[in-house]
């Protein structure tokens, strides 16, 4: 019997990642990549949320648009086969909707790839937040920064406009007509 440990490890981190897609300015999973991760049928999956509606709110779940899902199967080559043009538009679900599937999808692969996926955008999440702090520190560091290179891109400016005064010439100078 597999260890909690060994069933946290069902699916790669880096997998599971790869299926989240922005949508409508969210983050978002679609119903067959769902199914395949729960290791079900799409049209299972969907009859699951179907049969419990009330629990997918429109900002839990919602179906794509053609419009949607062309840009989306634009961008992503790998659908093939069986599938490849679906007779119903994919439902997308967001972070919460895909909490919710847990509670529908009876099964003990479906609770512990729910973890997975949470545990996914949990990870997405920081490391936007991460790369977000970083780009205002480098901004705030341009903004500070420019304003000193700007003081020393004007002294080598003065420098330039001295080097093209004339000079007055220093030492001693040979007169070439010398005076009887």
């Amino acid at each position: 019997m597999p260890t909690s440990k060994d069933k946290s490890l069902i699916v790669p981190d880096e997998r599971i990642a790869s299926k989240i897609y922005l949508i409508r300015e969210k983050k978002v999973m679609l119903d067959r990549d769902l199914a395949q991760l729960y290791e079900v049928e799409t049209k299972v999956l969907n009859q699951a949320v179907k049969r419990n509606i009330k629990r997918f709110p429109d900002d839990f779940m919602f179906q794509l648009t053609k419009e949607e899902f062309d840009s989306l199967r634009s961008q992503i080559v790998t659908l093939e086969g069986k599938g490849k043009y679906p007779k119903y538009l994919p439902y997308a679900f967001t972070e919460q909707g895909v909490a919710m599937l847990s509670s529908v999808l009876n099964s003990d692969r479906a609770i512990i790839v729910n973890i997975q996926i949470m545990r996914t955008f949990t990870q997405l999440r920081d490391l936007l937040s991460t790369n977000d702090a970083i780009r205002q520190k480098i901004e705030a560091m341009e903004a500070k920064y420019d304003k000193q290179f700007k003081v020393v891109f004007e002294a080598i400016n003065q420098l330039f406009i001295q080097e093209q005064k004339p000079r007055k010439k220093i030492g001693f100078q040979a007169d070439s007509k010398k005076k009887k």
